[in-house]
C-alpha cells in the first residue's frame, strides 16, 4: 500500500493544508480546497491511488494546536459573512462555541473525514487508513 506523508510543520492554516495535501497527495491536480472537495479526493479518482493509501501525518499534534479553536473562529467568522440569512444562526452558534474552545476545531474535522474513508467505516473500499506521527 502507497504511504503519503504530509507534515504539520509546514502549514498552520487549513488553506495551509490544502497546499499541503496538494503537494504531497495530487500534485499539479486542481480541485476546490474545500472540505466537500477534500472528503471527494479521497474517494479516489484525482491522482490518488484506487486501492487506497496510508496517509501519515507527521507532527500531528503541532496541526492540533494549530488547527484548533482559533483557526475554527477565523473559518467560521468568514463563513458567517458569506452565508445566507437562514443559516447564520447556526454559523454564529457554531462561532460562539468555537470562541469558547468548545465543540469540533477544524483538526477534528479533518480527522473525522479522512477517518470516513478507512477500512472500519462505512466507505471501508476506499481504504485509506490515517497513521500519526
Amino acid at each position: 500500500m502507497n504511504v503519503y506523508e504530509i507534515d504539520g510543520s509546514r502549514f498552520s492554516t487549513l488553506h495551509g493544508f490544502f497546499d499541503e495535501i496538494s503537494r504531497v497527495l495530487i500534485p499539479g491536480v486542481y480541485w476546490g480546497r474545500n472540505l466537500d472537495a477534500f472528503n471527494d479526493i479521497l474517494r479516489g479518482g484525482f491522482g490518488t491511488p484506487e486501492g487506497g493509501f496510508t496517509l501519515k501525518w507527521k507532527n500531528s499534534g503541532l496541526s492540533r494546536e494549530r488547527l484548533g479553536y482559533a483557526e475554527t473562529a477565523k473559518l467560521l467568522e468568514a463563513q458567517l459573512q458569506r452565508s445566507p440569512p437562514s443559516d447564520r444562526e447556526s454559523v454564529a452558534a457554531e462561532l460562539a462555541a468555537a470562541r469558547q474552545c468548545v465543540g469540533p476545531t477544524v483538526f477534528d474535522c479533518l480527522v473525522e473525514i479522512i477517518r470516513c474513508h478507512s477500512t472500519a467505516s462505512l466507505e471501508a473500499e476506499d481504504g485509506v487508513e490515517l497513521v500519526f506521527d
